[in-house]
């Protein structure tokens, strides 16, 4: 299969991926994406009601990046799952939407970020029929869903996540549109590392009817960027100010990762993304020791209040810190950590 990248003048990807049938690396398009009478398939890997975020995710096998410290290189980097249609996903929204109390968001709030203005997902509301301290208290519990991650709403978006093959449009165009047939109000959403959004595939994805991105920005320096995920970055950085001109939603996620992408980095992303909107959510996602990155320790708590507080300085106004308890062991510390940055 040709790259589509190469086609419309870009950098291929770090793509490879190991197929277990061939016993070896090969193409992530060549490998998790096929057509079989026109028709654009993608091996998925599991499909279900996702926390904390709160909506369909669709797992995807095989990436365009290989990145060092990934956290789902199980099923990214490996070859595995089912193979699915458009189609097939279309009958699994579907479904969801029959399944489940769909809470519906309006469209602004098509993000991981607003999960957390509706639900922590405690099951205190469920289980005790008391809510806990920190609810945010806006739901009614008959809105409050169990599914294989836990308690929570199930809010009215999917996800792509997982694999990222934003470079090979079809599979994701065609979801969108088919989604968009089911019920114009479920948003649809593409969690990527923003390597195949180039100019021409964003405006397939507007077309299509997608409606937010969830941008993991792994590295402001390009040095690091190329030795964590074997690409450039230069396009990536370029991206909040695209993607918000054509009217998406826009969240962004950066790693803290000690000794790789700390708070110089992010708040150098910060300030790229504040002079681009100082209203755009962004998550600094605490690392942890995964793949080819186990010798790598998580952050500490100061180290992520030193980034929470760089990005803040730079002028974002929506700002939170995750894997929390990765890098808060007491409830002294936890309380510090709350009076600092808020609930």
């Amino acid at each position: 299969m040709e790259c589509e990248l190469i086609k419309q003048g870009f950098e291929q990807g770090s793509c490879q991926v190991f197929d277990f049938k061939e016993g070896k690396w090969r193409k992530a398009c060549e490998t998790t994406l096929r057509y079989k009478d026109g028709i654009p398939y993608r091996l998925i890997n599991a499909i279900f009601l996702s926390r904390p975020e709160h909506y369909l995710s669709i797992y995807q096998s095989g990436c365009n990046l290989s990145c060092k410290k990934c956290h789902s290189w199980h099923f990214t980097q490996n070859a595995v799952g089912d193979w699915m249609s458009p189609y097939d996903v279309a009958k699994e929204v579907e479904k969801y939407l029959s399944d489940y109390e769909i809470t519906f968001v309006p469209r602004e709030h098509a993000t991981s970020w607003h999960a957390h203005e509706l639900c922590n997902s405690c099951g205190s509301c469920v289980m005790s029929g008391k809510r806990s301290k920190r609810c945010p208290g806006v739901l009614d519990v008959d809105k409050i869903e169990l599914s294989p991650q836990g308690w929570g709403p199930a809010r009215n978006i999917v996800a792509f996540t997982g694999g990222d093959l934003a470079c090979q449009p079809d599979f994701y165009v065609k979801s969108a549109e088919l989604i968009k047939e089911l019920n114009e109000m479920v948003w649809v959403l593409f969690e990527t590392n923003g390597y195949g959004l180039t100019p021409g595939n964003l405006d397939l994805f507007e077309e299509a009817g997608i409606d937010s991105f969830w941008l993991d920005i792994k590295a402001f320096d390009e040095e690091t960027h190329r030795k964590l995920t074997g690409v450039s970055n230069s396009r990536i950085l370029k991206l909040p100010a695209e993607i918000k001109a054509r009217g998406f939603v826009l969240e962004v996620l950066s790693l803290y990762i000690p000794g790789w992408v700390e708070t110089d980095q992010i708040a150098k992303i910060a300030a790229e993304l504040a002079s681009v909107d100082a209203g755009i959510p962004f998550t600094i996602l605490a690392f942890f020791p995964e793949y080819r990155m186990r010798d790598v320790p998580s952050p500490t708590m100061w180290q992520m209040m030193d980034a929470y507080n760089a990005a803040k300085d730079a002028g974002l106004r929506k700002i939170r810190l995750g894997n929390v308890h990765l890098f808060v062991n007491t409830r002294e510390e936890y309380e510090v950590l709350e009076k600092m940055a808020g609930k």
